[in-house]
């Protein structure tokens, strides 16, 4: 797989110099990204002889195809995974929907705080939630790692840098193209960018953020390290967590967080959804950027969830802000404005997504811990730590 992936740099440099995507160099890294994707989830677990027939598909796929095998290599992963904690969790190890209904019901738990994700859409059904096994997560990583080959550890990183702070570790052994981790938290597109805590400097204490090229950020502070249960979960419980990144609160930054509030999300109505805050794979947030000299071992990919997947929804560690409702937006500069509502027949045509991230394996893991590209601007200072991969990919990425 190593000698498929030079080849395809090669040609990804080679059409870097194309004329028509230097006029486009965002839309070239995208391509780029979806493509680098395509051959790590296709060719998993291929032969060398099957290496020039998937370079060769590869270069005749359209991007909509490419994306498509992308998003279906992807969702065949994890529905694995939700089986596999399905078997470990529910007592008798069957379908949340084929339970009956004299099954034992969770009792939810919320959240301190009374803001709310907002649902436009039909509510998920709670009232039949199956009880769970009384598993530690500790217990059922482990269990996890017997039937998949591996989990997630989360322990002092070994970036030789004072602010690395926590790392995740893959422990067991992974191959190329595999999906080793998702990305928790809360879903919010451009729409409700204002709603972000501490917007519009979103960024400044919180290290856990991360934006799809599709304009939508996932707010993964809320989640922590999970939980000890299956609960309803808003998403607005926000638990005390290591960054990895320190910073604090001074003076002047304390006003301006007072002065840019993020406006109250209470009017967006309750919602909230069942998750399993056990799940032994919503770390991803813990992944740091590799120090001079090392390099990335994983790469983010956009994974859309069908919500019509009921089954799986425990396992997918996200929750969308915000109306369920499509809202189309303009882009200006670096401004978001929606430009009227979205077609009702064309979203009608299209099953309802969660816009969520996965990381994927860009080689074979074993025993090591997980480091992802972080990719951060070069138009913006950077901090100390940061070292670019690529600082022609950190360009295009957001040009």
């Amino acid at each position: 797989m190593a000698f498929l992936f030079q080849k395809f740099q090669e040609a990804v440099k080679t059409l870097a110099k194309s004329p028509v995507f230097a006029r486009e160099p965002r839309h070239l890294q995208f391509e780029a990204d979806i493509n680098r994707l395509f051959l790590y989830t296709r060719g998993r677990n291929a032969e060398e002889a099957d290496a020039e027939d998937i370079i060769d598909m590869a270069s005749k796929a359209s991007l909509e195809d490419q994306q498509k095998q992308v998003q279906d290599n992807i969702h065949s992963q994890i529905k694995t995974f939700c089986n596999t904690l399905d078997g470990l969790l529910l007592s008798d190890s069957k379908n949340m929907n084929e339970l009956p209904e004299s099954c034992s019901q969770a009792t939810p738990r919320r959240s301190g705080l009374s803001f709310a994700v907002g649902r436009d859409g039909p509510h998920s059904d709670n009232s039949a939630v199956p009880q769970t096994k009384p598993l530690k997560p500790a217990e059922l990583s482990q269990s996890f790692k017997d039937h998949i080959g591996y989990t997630l550890d989360i322990k002092p990183s070994q970036i030789p840098h004072k602010d690395a702070g926590q790392g995740l570790f893959l422990d067991g052994a992974a191959d190329v193209g595999a999906v080793v981790a998702l990305y928790p938290g809360v879903v919010y597109i451009p729409a409700y960018y204002q709603y972000i805590p501490g917007y519009p400097r979103v960024d400044v204490h919180n290290p856990y953020l991360i934006t799809r090229y599709d304009g939508t950020v996932i707010n993964a502070q809320p989640w922590g390290v999970g939980g000890e249960n299956r609960e309803l979960w808003d998403g607005f419980s926000i638990t005390e967590v290591r960054a990895n990144v320190q910073g604090a609160v001074g003076g002047s930054d304390r006003i301006w967080k007072l002065l840019s509030k993020p406006l109250e999300a209470k009017r967006w109505g309750s919602g909230q959804d069942m998750l399993e805050r056990r799940n032994p794979l919503a770390f991803a947030h813990f992944a740091n950027h590799p120090s001079k000299g090392m390099s990335p071992n994983v790469m983010v990919c956009p994974y859309d969830f069908p919500v019509t997947e009921k089954d799986m929804r425990p396992y997918i560690p996200n929750v969308l802000f915000g109306s369920s409702q499509e809202v189309k937006m303009k882009r200006f500069g670096s401004f978001w404005f929606k430009s009227g509502s979205s077609d009702k027949s064309e979203l009608e045509a299209h099953v309802p997504v969660l816009k969520t991230l996965v990381l994927v394996a860009t080689k074979a893991l074993s025993d090591e811990e997980v480091l992802l590209n972080y990719r951060l601007s070069n138009s913006k200072r950077r901090p100390a730590w940061y070292t670019p991969v690529d600082e022609e990919e950190d360009r295009r990425r957001w040009s």
